[in-house]
């Protein structure tokens, strides 16, 4: 800055420590620093809410700019200029001398220009014989010189979050676009699956979008919808698999009929006579014992014994997909207290505590073995805990923790909306591991 000292404003106009900060700055200016004033004006545009600016004070920003005789800003050509009030008014779009002052008013306080006001208050420039400014008073454009790295930053940054919402918005869109029409689908085609409560959760979701949102709500939201397109495109797909399964089963099974004539039954083909091996006379091969699985209608494979000569798939191929262990814990709190020392840290010791949990509840040994291979350990114990939550509002956890089972083995139950009711019922509040 050419004056080298303080300045304080004409009038009325009080002087303050921010005044005082940029005319500080405004001396740091680096030796030989220069920066075109219409791309350092555009880098200003880029950060104008993180600079705390409006944009008709941009407005006269850019017509104090266009008084500055050189493209390039720098200390050799001097930083003030000095327009009357009529000529900036005309530059400014015809703005009144009123809006303008207030609107240079902001441009100060936000550190972008300085005032430099004669001894009585007009703006002038004294030349020497050769023409050369000697002082000039007006307003110094210095403080854009000084932060110039500074706001090319805040710009760079403002042009990143701005990208980046676009493209979670695009993703929201996108994953709004899946769920609603995987549901439809899985409703046409008459898939089982809780698609009702599904739909309530997405138009829960979808109705939690505000007109105005930013990068962090959205990123919420995606991430909530995503765990939600996870369950349903989970259940088509275990769907799909389940025909295939039918589909080889039927003609493994057509193959044994007309290959072996004399099979004891066609519904069961665990107890097919193995090659070489003679049938105990007077057995009725329906005394077998029939587990859980084997006692529903022949669906899926999971009616057949995985140990049986021509099985095609056993249970564990339709375990459900588990869950982020933190998500489980979220939704589920109180397990947190069964842990081993009152914590929980680790998939092994959420199945330790649902163990200690599963006997309190009343839960059957048999019945929890029963979900931990229908499901997976880690599902199962997600469920046990889930159960834990949820109290009082079921009567038999046994009986319960059964059918869930069932159901998980005809493909009709998912573990994802279970989980998220329960964490927008405990508030979203974390209660972390450990």
């Amino acid at each position: 800055m050419e004056s080298g000292y303080v300045t304080t404003p004409f009038g009325r106009r009080p002087m303050s420590l921010g005044m005082l900060a940029s005319q500080q700055l405004a001396e740091a200016i680096e030796p030989g620093m220069k920066r075109s004033k219409w791309k350092l004006f555009r880098a200003i545009c880029e950060a104008r809410p993180a600079l705390g600016v409006t944009d008709r004070a941009l407005t006269v920003l850019d017509a104090l700019l266009s008084f500055y005789p050189d493209d390039e800003v720098s200390e050799e050509k001097g930083l003030i200029v000095f327009p009357s009030n009529a000529q900036l008014s005309l530059r400014a779009r015809g703005m009144t001398p009123a809006t303008l002052r207030r609107h240079l008013a902001v441009l100060v306080e936000a550190g972008l220009i300085l005032r430099k006001d004669s001894p009585n208050g007009k703006r002038y420039v004294r030349r020497d014989r050769e023409g050369v400014i000697g002082e000039a008073f007006g307003f110094s454009v210095a403080p854009l010189l000084a932060r110039a790295v500074e706001i090319e930053g805040l710009a760079a940054q403002a042009a990143a979050d701005r990208e980046l919402l676009r493209v979670t918005r695009e993703r929201l869109t996108i994953c709004r676009r899946d769920i609603s029409k995987l549901i439809s689908a899985a409703i046409e085609e008459a898939i089982p699956g809780d698609w009702e409560q599904m739909t309530t959760m997405f138009r829960a979701l979808v109705a939690r979008i505000p007109r105005v949102a930013g990068v962090e709500e959205l990123t919420a939201l995606l991430d909530e919808m995503g765990l939600l397109r996870d369950e349903v495109v989970n259940l088509l797909e275990r769907r799909v698999k389940t025909e295939k399964i039918d589909s080889n089963e039927s003609q493994i099974e057509r193959h044994k009929q007309n290959s072996n004539p004399d099979s004891i039954s066609e519904l069961e083909p665990s107890f097919e006579t193995k090659q070489g091996e003679k049938a105990v006379a007077g057995k009725d091969p329906k005394a077998e014992p029939l587990g859980e699985a084997r006692r529903e209608p022949p669906r899926t494979s999971i009616g057949t014994d995985s140990k049986a000569p021509g099985t095609t798939a056993s249970l564990a191929g339709n375990s459900l997909k588990s869950f982020p262990l933190g998500l489980v814990l979220q939704a589920c709190p109180a397990i947190v207290d069964y842990g081993p020392g009152g914590t929980i840290d680790s998939w092994r010791d959420l199945m330790s505590a649902a163990v200690i949990v599963r006997s309190m509840l009343g839960v059957s040994p048999s019945a929890y073995e029963e979900a931990c291979v229908g499901m997976g350990p880690e599902n199962a114990a997600t469920v046990i805990a889930c159960i834990l939550e949820r109290g009082g509002h079921i009567n038999s956890p046994g009986g319960y923790l059964r059918d869930l089972t069932r159901r998980t083995e005809r493909g009709e139950f998912a573990i994802g909306p279970m989980l998220m009711a329960l964490v927008r019922a405990n508030g979203g509040a974390r209660r972390h591991a450990g």
